[in-house]
């Protein structure tokens, strides 16, 4: 990913920007830094239209785990 940045404007619901900010405070953090790190997310989740693998990893796991159980509940 590249490193460069640029400057764009948009417009935010005002209740979901000082929730940000809020957040950002919390956490010490730039918006600057929330903004990628939701955008890169954002990007993520729908790059391939599927899962993440970590999040099909933990499901797996789940699956495996508790497999019985699953098979219970769905009687």
């Amino acid at each position: 990913m590249s490193h460069t940045r640029k400057k764009f404007a948009t417009q935010v619901d005002s209740e979901i920007l000082a929730a940000f900010r809020t957040l950002a405070q919390k956490e010490g953090r730039q918006i600057q830094a929330l903004v990628d790190e939701a955008l890169a997310d954002w990007i993520e989740k729908r790059k391939h239209e599927r899962p993440r693998s970590h999040v099909m990893g933990a499901y797996l796991a789940s699956h495996e785990k508790y497999r019985e159980l699953y098979e219970q509940l769905a009687k």
